[in-house]
C-alpha cells in the first residue's frame, strides 16, 4: 500500500512539472505559381484541386473540359507529384499533345514528363516492354483495319473457297470480332443479337475467328483490339506487373470517358487497383460512338465501380449563347437516362435557333446557300460556318448548289492517307523489314513485281521466312524480278538511319509507282509527305506503330475539296464534328426517319443515342443555329415519304425555336 501511494505521489509530481507551450494556429496558404482561383470557375476549381480518391467530372458541352484537365495536371505537379506518376489517357494523340502543351504553358516544362497518350499507344508501349511475359515477339507488327480485313479474307479463302451467297464481307467479319472483344461478349451472342441474318453461317464465322487468332499469334501480328486485350491479360494475370504499373501511375485521368468500352474500363480499374486515384472526365450526353464499341453504361456505372466517387458537374458553357443552350437543354432532357445537368452561359444573343421547313431537298439546299451568302455579308468568315449532316450521302444537292454559287467548301470524309494504295505499298515493305513473318505484307510487295503471280508468291514466302532475303534459295526464273527487292530489303535491315531506309525504299518504289498508276505524279506528293512524317522518328518500329495507331487524316491529293482557296465552308457528319465549334451551324435533313434514323425506332438504346447525336450537333453552334427539313423526302430503304421534322424537336415552342417556312419569290 505504501508503495502504491509513493507511485501515485511520484506520478502527481510528474504531472505538476509538465509544461505546455501554446502556439496560435495559422492557416498557411501554399504559394502556387498559377492563380487557380481567378483562372477557373468554382466547379472547375473543385475538380482541379481534387487530389486523392476517385472523381467523375461530368463536363457539359463547351464547359472547359480541356482547361480543367490541363490545370489539374499543373496543380498536381505544384502539389509535389512527380510528373512521371501522372497518366493522362485520351482518345486522340492530338488531344493528349494539346493538353500537355497547354499545361506546360500554364506551369512549366515539367508537364512534358507526364505520361500521356491514347489507350492504344499506351498499351503498345507497355506490351513492348513486357512482351516476353505474353509470349510475344518484341518486334510484333500492328495491323490497321485494312490489313486485318486482308488477313481475314486470306483465311476465309483457305478455309472456305466456295462461300455461300449470304456470307458476310471481310469488313463485317472483322466488325463482329471487334465488338466481341470490346464488349467482352462471345461472337455467337454478337451474331445472334446484331447480325442475325448470318446465323446460318455462324459456325463458319467462329471457325474463321479461331484461325484468325492462331494466324496472328504465329505471325507476330496484333490488331487494334489485341492491344487492349493483351494489356488487360497482362495486368490481370501478373500481379507483380500490375502492382508495379499501378504504383508508377499514381494519378490517372481519362478524357472523354463516355467513349470508353468495357475493355478500357477494366484496364483503368486494374491500373488504379493500388490507389483508387482516378479522375474520369466526360459527358454522358455526348456518347455517340456505340458503333465503335463504346459503352454508354461505363460513365453511368463509374460511381459503382470505384470506391467513394465524388461527382462534379461543369455546367457553365463558354461557347454558345443562352438562347442556343435553352434549346439544347430541352432536347437532352428527353433522354431516358443520364446525369441531370443544365447548361448556362453568360453569352447573351437575341437571335434564337430556327427550324426551317422546305418543300424538298433542292429548295433546302438553295436556302442554305442563300443564308451562307447573307452571313458572309455580316462579316462572318466561311471558316466559321458549318453544315452538319447525319450521314455523308445527305449533302449531294447542297454540294451542287454550293458549286453553282462558287462557295468553296471541304467535306470531312475524303480518302484517308493510310488507305491510299501507294502508301500501303510503302508501309508493307517497311513491315517486312521489321517482321519477315508478316505474310500479308510479303504477299502485297511480291505481287507488285513483274512476272510474279500468286503461285510464285506461295513458293517464295516460305523461302524468305526461312532464309531471309537471300536470292540463292530462289528459283532462277524469279531471280531477275526478285533481286532488286531483296537488295533494298537486306540493305535496310542493317541500316540504322530511318530516313535513309525510307528514301532508299521510295527510290526503289518510284518505277513501280509510275508503272502501276496513271496519276503517279499526284501520288508522288504523298510519298514526299511520307518522308516528311518519318523525320520525326529515329526507330522504324515507333514510326510504324504511330502510323497504325494515329494515322494521318487525309491524303495530300485526296482531301475532298471544291473550289478551296484560303477560307472554305465545312460540310461534316456529326460524328466527325464532335469537339469542334463554329459561329454558325446548319443541321440539314432533320426529318423524322432520317434523323433519327428509322432503323433506331425499335430500340430504346439506339433512339437515345440518336437523341445524343442531335444534342452534339446543336451544341456546336456559338451564335447562329439553323435546323432544316424537307417535307417530301423519299426514303428508299422504307419506301416511305418522310415529311415530319425530327421527333427530338417535338414539344419545343417558339420561345426556344423559331419556325420558318421558305417561300420562293415569284
Amino acid at each position: 500500500m505504501q508503495l502504491e501511494n509513493e507511485i501515485k505521489k511520484e506520478d502527481s509530481s510528474l504531472v505538476a512539472r509538465k509544461k505546455f507551450v501554446l502556439k496560435k494556429r495559422t492557416n498557411i496558404k501554399k504559394d502556387y505559381k498559377v492563380d487557380y482561383e481567378n483562372e477557373l470557375n468554382l466547379k472547375q476549381l473543385e475538380a482541379v484541386v481534387a487530389k486523392e480518391g476517385a472523381f467523375l467530372v461530368i463536363a457539359g458541352a463547351g464547359s472547359g473540359k480541356t482547361k480543367t484537365l490541363t490545370y489539374r495536371t499543373a496543380r498536381l505537379i505544384e502539389d509535389g507529384v512527380d510528373p512521371r506518376n501522372i497518366l493522362l489517357l485520351t482518345f486522340t494523340r492530338k488531344a493528349s499533345v494539346e493538353m500537355l502543351n497547354r499545361a506546360s504553358l500554364v506551369l512549366d516544362d515539367r508537364c512534358e514528363n507526364v505520361a500521356g497518350g491514347t489507350f492504344h499507344s499506351f498499351s503498345n508501349m507497355i506490351l513492348r516492354r513486357y512482351s516476353n511475359f505474353l509470349g510475344l515477339k518484341n518486334n510484333f507488327t500492328i495491323m490497321d483495319q485494312s490489313d486485318a480485313e486482308d488477313v481475314i479474307q486470306h483465311i476465309t479463302g483457305l478455309l472456305y473457297p466456295k462461300k455461300e451467297k449470304r456470307f458476310p464481307k471481310k469488313s463485317t467479319i472483322l466488325e463482329i470480332y471487334s465488338k466481341s472483344v470490346n464488349k467482352e461478349t462471345p461472337v455467337k451472342e454478337i451474331i445472334d443479337k446484331e447480325y442475325y441474318n448470318f446465323v446460318e453461317v455462324e459456325d463458319k464465322i467462329i471457325e474463321i475467328q479461331k484461325a484468325y487468332v492462331k494466324y496472328k499469334r504465329e505471325k507476330s501480328l496484333l490488331d487494334y483490339d489485341d492491344l487492349l486485350l493483351y494489356l488487360k491479360f497482362l495486368l490481370s494475370e501478373n500481379e507483380n506487373i500490375r502492382k508495379k504499373l499501378s504504383n508508377k501511375y499514381k494519378y490517372i485521368m481519362i478524357d472523354e470517358y463516355q467513349d470508353t468500352n468495357a475493355l478500357q474500363a477494366d484496364i483503368i480499374k486494374l491500373l488504379a487497383s493500388e490507389h483508387n486515384n482516378v479522375m474520369a472526365v466526360g459527358d454522358d450526353s455526348q456518347s455517340i460512338y456505340s458503333f465503335r464499341g463504346a459503352n454508354y453504361k461505363n460513365i453511368l456505372e463509374f460511381p459503382s465501380i470505384f470506391d467513394n466517387v465524388k461527382i462534379i458537374k461543369l455546367e457553365q458553357n463558354y461557347r454558345s449563347s443562352q438562347n442556343i443552350l435553352n434549346l439544347t437543354n430541352k432536347i437532352i432532357s428527353k433522354a431516358k437516362e443520364g446525369f441531370s445537368k443544365k447548361l448556362f452561359s453568360e453569352i447573351i444573343d437575341e437571335k434564337k435557333p430556327a427550324i426551317i421547313r422546305a418543300r424538298n431537298s433542292q429548295i433546302e439546299a438553295e436556302f442554305v446557300c442563300q443564308k451562307i451568302l447573307e452571313l458572309l455579308d455580316e462579316d462572318i468568315s466561311l471558316n466559321d460556318i458549318c453544315v452538319l449532316i447525319r450521314n455523308a450521302r445527305m449533302s449531294y444537292n447542297l454540294e451542287i448548289e454550293l458549286s453553282k454559287s462558287n462557295i468553296p467548301f471541304q467535306k470531312f470524309g475524303g480518302p484517308k492517307f493510310m488507305d491510299s494504295a501507294h502508301i500501303k505499298d510503302i508501309i508493307a515493305h517497311l513491315r517486312v523489314i521489321l517482321n519477315p513473318d508478316d505474310t500479308v505484307s510479303l504477299n502485297r510487295i511480291l505481287l507488285l513485281l513483274k512476272g510474279i503471280g500468286t503461285k510464285a508468291v506461295n513458293s517464295i514466302i516460305p523461302v524468305i521466312q526461312n532464309n531471309s532475303f537471300d536470292c540463292k534459295f530462289i528459283e532462277s526464273k524469279y531471280i531477275g524480278s526478285i533481286k532488286p527487292l531483296f537488295s533494298v530489303l537486306s540493305d535496310a535491315g542493317v541500316e540504322e538511319n530511318l530516313q535513309k531506309i525510307i528514301e532508299s525504299l521510295i527510290n526503289y518504289y518510284k518505277p513501280i509507282l509510275k508503272e502501276k498508276y496513271d496519276d503517279w505524279q499526284k501520288r508522288e506528293k504523298d510519298l514526299e509527305h511520307f518522308i516528311y512524317l518519318s523525320k520525326q522518328y529515329k526507330k522504324l518500329d515507333s514510326f510504324l506503330s504511330d502510323l497504325a495507331l494515329e494515322p494521318p487524316e487525309a491524303s495530300v491529293e485526296g482531301m475532298y475539296k471544291r473550289n478551296v482557296k484560303d477560307d472554305c465552308l465545312t460540310i461534316s457528319t456529326i460524328h466527325s464534328a464532335k469537339g469542334l465549334e463554329w459561329n454558325s451551324v446548319f443541321i440539314i435533313g432533320a426529318v423524322d426517319g432520317r434523323f433519327p434514323s428509322a432503323y433506331s425506332f425499335n430500340s430504346m438504346e439506339e433512339l437515345d443515342e440518336e437523341l445524343r447525336l442531335m444534342y452534339v450537333a446543336t451544341t456546336r453552334a456559338k451564335s447562329n443555329l439553323f435546323i432544316s427539313y424537307p417535307i417530301d423526302m423519299y426514303d428508299y430503304a422504307t419506301g416511305m415519304i418522310l415529311s415530319k421534322p425530327s421527333r427530338f424537336l417535338d414539344d419545343i415552342d417558339e420561345s426556344m425555336l423559331e419556325p420558318w417556312d421558305i417561300e420562293e419569290e415569284p
